[in-house]
């Protein structure tokens, strides 16, 4: 059942390609004005870069996050689809992978052209690309929950962002760092390990309260 909802929420993607192409938008927007109202100089761009794309990758997975589970909660198809298995929490997971599939995989790959854009050496983009693995799918898993919580609001965004940022700040400080030291020519691979760590307990609480959270806005 989990790959089937992932499947289906891939094929409405693809038949409306709206939901994937405004976050990354959003995203080459962001990064683009840095250069035209910062400096175009190649050292000030390459120090302020780790700290540029995080915010950018924030702030675009965050505008993905108010349609995680309100369309399907205002037409019910939440609803049957916890008729049908009897478990949300299997519905949070699947909503939760195929947000970081639509949101956070594009913007990853997009990631590469940006750091070029930014002046980011060949020699960083591992740490760019492995910090970026780590944090996406903790930010998915964690907005999960904000988006949850407010999905029965009608005007929820503002809520939702006051819910999730202060959430958010642990991935932003690592993610920035781990990129940050490699510019430097510092080891990196401890912000890894403590990305990793928090993404393995963002998987391990996560669904349950993202599905705790429909349970209540549900009943």
């Amino acid at each position: 059942m989990l790959i089937t909802i992932i499947q289906r929420d891939l094929k409405c993607v693809s038949q409306n390609l709206s939901g994937t192409i405004q976050p990354l938008g959003f995203f080459i927007i962001i990064v683009s004005l840095f250069p035209l109202s910062v400096t175009p100089e190649s050292e000030i761009l390459q120090r302020i870069a780790p700290g540029v794309i995080w915010i950018s990758a924030l702030l675009a997975t965050l505008l993905a996050l108010d349609t995680l589970f309100k369309e399907d909660f205002n037409d019910g198809t939440i609803d049957q689809m916890f008729i049908a298995i009897d478990s949300l929490y299997v519905v949070a997971l699947a909503r939760i992978i195929s947000h970081w599939l639509i949101s956070g995989l594009p913007l990853i790959i997009m990631c590469l052209i940006i750091a070029m854009m930014l002046h980011v050496p060949v020699h960083t983009i591992d740490a760019l690309i492995v910090s970026l693995l780590l944090g996406t799918p903790t930010l998915s898993m964690v907005g999960s929950i904000g988006a949850a919580l407010t999905v029965g609001l009608r005007y929820s965004g503002v809520l939702l962002t006051m819910i999730t940022l202060p959430l958010y700040i642990p991935v932003l400080i690592f993610g920035t760092s781990c990129i940050s030291s490699d510019l430097i020519g510092l080891n990196w691979h401890g912000q890894a390990y403590l990305l990793g760590a928090i993404l393995v307990l963002s998987i391990t609480l996560a669904p349950f309260a993202t599905a705790a959270a429909l349970r209540i806005n549900l009943n």
